[in-house]
């Protein structure tokens, strides 16, 4: 209890480890993490997540870890990896997490790149790909594994359980009872707190440097504009190598004093998210949309009543849950129709969700469908819109509750300025920018200007309430040849906004007219064709059905239809289509780690198949590469039709 007590002395919270010192000894008995082990969900209180914390940095400090150390953390969402986090920066050290579905070839860069010493990894499927590089990068000394299954004959030099780094750990304490302290104590709110490599949509991943103070400023941030409270409950099920979940999950988690829950596995996650029901949650687009096609799917499936009582309230909410949300005047009988819905309809909608106790909702990343932001809001979901970056440490701008729109991403959150620079690019400073790229001051000096503005790459523009709106990639907005704006990104996203759509990559840029490769959604397309006897073996033969390409031709059109509603982007509706024989793969290198489209290697890659949308043919040959999970590789072939699309006139709206 000495770390304990020391806590509420030393005061000062500017580094995590310090923070956790000051909760175990104020809040020592309230729950700080959970996890579902084998269906049960184990708690563990902030004391005793100190600590575990303090048992497994003096383990490492045993084996030689020092400050300034890199160590690497690998897998799921666990209790013991976010303590490794806070193990190695209560010595001084600096954690790198890496995506957990890295090839063993992504993981050697980042490794090597960071200058790795000792990692931690959650099991045997980690602990693998490790040694598979371990030749390529001698630096590691330690790797320590927390899951032993599959491990039992394993006999490798430096590998070691995490269970008996931390007995060594104890063991050190007895003799040094001062020694933990006296590192945390060491640290500043300038110091290095974490590295995350970024996606690497253009090429290798670069490491981004983020500051205590960066992440403090960021967490603080959050915590005010949404008024969160030591009582939030949070999920914790996306990478931890990302930026979103290290803020969310880790720093804000810290700086508040709330629970975050880890669930049992990347398959369970919906079932525990209705066993926890989160306060606070984030999901990217991609996860909003699933949900979404998972509710229309079981919906059209249900009896008639039940299909005909979901369909009538939800027009209901449609007309007016948002105005609800936002304290906006309604009418009586509204009012009272809204209010038999949630006792019918969204109440139980949102139960079975595990979305009942939700105060506040993030989505970011990619634009997220007005129409599917529409549907959570009406149900009186607050989902808000939020846009940054991994250099901003997160937060750029931000929506208020009673100012949410579906087609911004909001004002420049408080301590952070926005601006529209040279050719339309969105540019920002704040304390929460980072400290710079690891090994590439070049790359650092690009993105930063010598008064401490952020070049994000985003198109976009602030319209005058203040609200900033995203176009595109400022390198991926392009002309087609008569002149006509061409953002792939905007284009996408619309066709994405289908539930049978799962990715899309527009091209057209310097061409006459807009085309587009479309990944279908497996579980959505599925049904829909199973429901209409449409018998199929796998991906690539349901994408290939005729009926299948007649349901695509009509979301196509429909996106052509909203098109035609823009002046500046009537003429950039999609003349052809085809629809790739495979899911485009981080694994492939199409996508990166959270799911961006790679262009400049989909393009090379898929040459054959741009040429033949620009052609005459109504179908082209392909032959490509894929990875299996296994790590093996193989040639998949395919004959692929290609679909010519009607386009809208443009509407008076347009004229």
């Amino acid at each position: 209890m000495n770390d304990h007590v020391e806590a509420s002395e030393q005061g000062a919270r500017d580094t995590f480890p310090k923070i956790l010192l000051d909760l175990a000894a104020h809040r020592a008995d309230k729950v700080a993490i959970r996890e579902k082990f084998l269906g049960i969900w184990q708690s563990h209180t902030w004391a005793q997540s100190l600590d575990n914390v303090r048992d497994l940095a003096l383990g490492l400090a045993a084996h030689g870890f020092a400050r300034g150390d890199k160590i690497a953390i690998i897998g799921d969402n666990r209790p013991h990896l976010y303590w490794a986090v806070a193990a190695a920066q209560a010595l001084g050290g600096v954690p790198v997490p890496i995506y957990q579905d890295s090839i063993v070839e992504e993981m050697e860069y980042v490794l090597e790149h960071a200058g790795v010493r000792f990692v931690v990894a959650e099991d045997q499927e980690q602990v693998d790909k490790v040694l598979a590089v371990r030749d390529k990068v001698p630096g590691i000394e330690l790797i320590v594994y927390k899951d032993p299954r599959g491990m039992r004959h394993y006999r490798e030099p430096g590998l070691e359980w995490y269970e008996d780094i931390q007995k060594r750990g104890r063991d050190f304490h007895a003799d040094k009872p001062d020694y933990f302290t006296d590192e945390v104590a060491k640290g500043r709110g300038a110091d290095l707190g974490v590295m995350l490599y970024t996606s690497g949509t253009t090429g290798r991943p670069k490491g981004v440097m983020l500051s205590y103070d960066n992440v403090i400023f960021a967490a603080g941030v959050g915590i005010r504009h949404d008024r969160l409270t030591e009582n939030e409950e949070v999920v914790a099920y996306l990478p931890m190598a990302w930026v979103g979940d290290h803020l969310f999950s880790y720093g804000e988690a810290l700086c508040a004093g709330f629970t975050v829950n880890c669930p049992e596995s990347g398959e369970t996650v919906l079932q525990d998210l209705r066993e926890i029901g989160p306060t606070y949650y984030f999901a990217p687009p991609r996860v909003w949309e699933n949900i979404l096609t998972t509710v229309m799917v079981r919906i059209e499936d249900a009896a008639r009543v039940k299909r005909w009582l979901f369909h009538k309230f939800m027009k209901v909410a449609e007309r007016v849950g948002e105005r609800i949300m936002d304290g906006r005047t309604v009418g009586i009988g509204d009012r009272l129709l809204y209010g038999l819905g949630e006792i019918l309809i969204y109440g139980p909608l949102k139960d079975n969700l595990g979305m009942s106790r939700i105060r506040v909702a993030y989505t970011a990343g990619e634009a997220l469908g007005p129409e599917t932001f529409s549907f959570y809001r009406s149900l009186g979901i607050n989902i808000k819109q939020v846009y940054g970056m991994t250099e901003a440490t997160v937060f750029v701008t931000g929506q208020s509750d009673g100012d949410v729109r579906n087609d911004t991403v909001g004002g420049a959150l408080p301590g952070v300025e926005i601006k529209i620079g040279d050719g339309g690019e969105v540019m920002f400073r704040s304390a929460g920018v980072f400290m710079g790229y690891y090994k590439n001051d070049e790359a650092t000096a690009e993105a930063t200007t010598e008064d401490g503005w952020v070049h994000t790459g985003d198109a976009g523009l602030i319209d005058g309430d203040g609200h900033l709106k995203i176009i595109d990639r400022a390198k991926d907005v392009g002309a087609l040849t008569d002149g006509t704006m061409f953002a792939p990104k905007y284009i996408e996203n619309k066709l994405k906004f289908s539930p049978f759509v799962r990715e899309a990559v527009a091209h057209g840029d310097a061409r006459d007219h807009v085309t587009a490769f479309v990944n279908i959604d497996l579980d959505a397309v599925g049904n829909w064709a199973e429901r209409r006897s449409i018998a199929y073996t796998s991906y690539t033969d349901l994408a290939a059905r005729p009926e299948v390409y007649g349901l695509i031709r009509e979301e196509v059109e429909r996106v052509n239809r909203s098109l035609a509603e823009d002046d500046g982007l009537a003429g950039a509706q999609i003349r052809r289509f085809l629809i790739l024989h495979k899911e485009l793969d981080p694994d492939d290198n199409e996508l990166t780690r959270t799911r961006k489209v790679r262009r400049a290697f989909v393009a090379d890659k898929y040459k054959a198949l741009i040429d033949g949308l620009y052609s005459d043919a109504s179908a082209v040959d392909i032959e490509a590469e894929v990875t299996y999970e296994d790590g093996r590789k193989g040639t998949l072939k395919a004959t692929l039709t290609i679909e010519d699309v009607t386009v809208t006139a443009p509407t008076a709206k347009a004229a």
